[in-house]
């Protein structure tokens, strides 16, 4: 079986965990171009009838803190380095320098 093609294509599911009316109603997924997008869309009434409100966000620019957190090992900083070996300029004393 060939992979299908999703390359300008989106999807939006019925929100089932919505627990306040501020959240959206549909949430999913769109691609443009070749890059991923979330997409959330909430159903509002207007003067001519209903209609969606849509946000689209990227998903590999999200705020770190709405990312999926890393495993703990990659979230420690890394190790410090060993302090670099003597340059050979020890033995010289401010005095002997000209400026």
């Amino acid at each position: 079986m060939t992979e299908f093609d999703n390359t300008n294509r989106g999807v939006l599911f019925k929100n089932e965990r919505k627990t306040k009316d501020s959240q959206p109603g549909y949430t999913g997924s769109l691609n443009v171009d070749g890059v991923e997008f979330f997409l959330d869309a909430w159903v509002k009434e207007g003067k001519s009838g209903k209609f969606f409100s849509v946000s689209v966000k990227r998903k590999d620019k999200q705020p770190e803190a709405q990312r999926p957190a890393a495993p703990a090992q990659q979230r420690q900083p890394p190790a410090r380095q060993a302090a670099p070996a003597a340059s050979g300029f020890d033995d010289l004393d401010d005095s002997s320098i000209p400026f």
